[in-house]
Parts: C-alpha cells; structure tokens; sequence
C-alpha cells in the first residue's frame, strides 16, 4: 500500500455510517442488514480500516470476531469501488493479519464469494474437510 494511504486497526477511526452504507447497500453478503446491527457488529469486533493519508477519509473496511486466544473470523471486507485496483486490499488484509499474528490463533476462517487469489496471498485456502463444518441459520 503506498503512502497516499495508512491502515488502522483502532475502531474509533471507523467512519461507522460509511461502513453500514457500504455494507448495506452495495455489499452482496450484507444488503439490508440494519445499522443497529451493524453497530452492534462493530462493538464486538476488532476493527480496521484504510484511510486517505491526506483527506482521512475511509476507502477501505474489514472486520474480526475473535477470542483473542484460538479462533478468529474474517468478516465485512470492503473497499470503496472508486478506489478498487490500488493494492487496499492487500494492503488491508496484510495489516488485519499483522495485528492478530501476536494471538497466535490456532486458525481463521472467512467465506467469500470472491477475492480467493487476494487471500491465497495470505495463506487461505480451501478447507481440507468442508464436511467439518457447520452452519446454524439465524433469523
């Protein structure tokens, strides 16, 4: 990522009514989903962000739920589609995986419909036994 840009892992950086909007309405995993939820989301969640260096506006989100000790889920990977194809992404996911490699997690997992050469990059890859895992749906 170059220096037009910096990363942030503190959630009070988070342009929180971006991100919802983002997710919300443009998003193919999160269309329609509440900003009460959202919020609730970003609460419980490690945060990150990239931000123009000169204007300090949001071009890029992503998000963990994590137990800090074992386990870490990948979530609501976003950047702004006016700033898609600069390296956000990768400078994005290299900054989420930087902060949680102190952890030491056993593993974490995201599901995406897309961006699978992005994170092969950093490591992920297919499931060796899909079978293994589960899935409750919610309301």
């Amino acid at each position: 990522m170059d220096a037009r840009f910096r990363f942030s892992s503190r959630t009070a950086d988070i342009d929180r009514e971006l991100v919802h909007r983002w997710l919300s309405t443009e998003s193919y995993w999160a269309t329609g989903r509440p900003r009460a939820t959202q919020e609730t989301a970003i609460d419980g969640s490690r945060n990150y962000g990239v931000f123009d260096a000169e204007t300090g506006a949001q071009v890029a989100y992503a998000r963990v739920v994590t137990d800090g000790a074992t386990f870490a889920w990948l979530c609501d990977v976003f950047v702004d589609p006016a700033e898609r194809g600069k390296g956000l992404g990768v400078g994005l996911i290299d900054g989420v995986v930087a902060d949680l490699e102190p952890f030491g997690l056993k593993r974490i997992l995201l599901a995406t419909g897309d961006a699978h050469g992005l994170y092969a990059r950093f490591g992920f890859g297919p499931l060796d036994d899909p079978s293994k895992l589960m899935a409750r749906a919610g309301a």
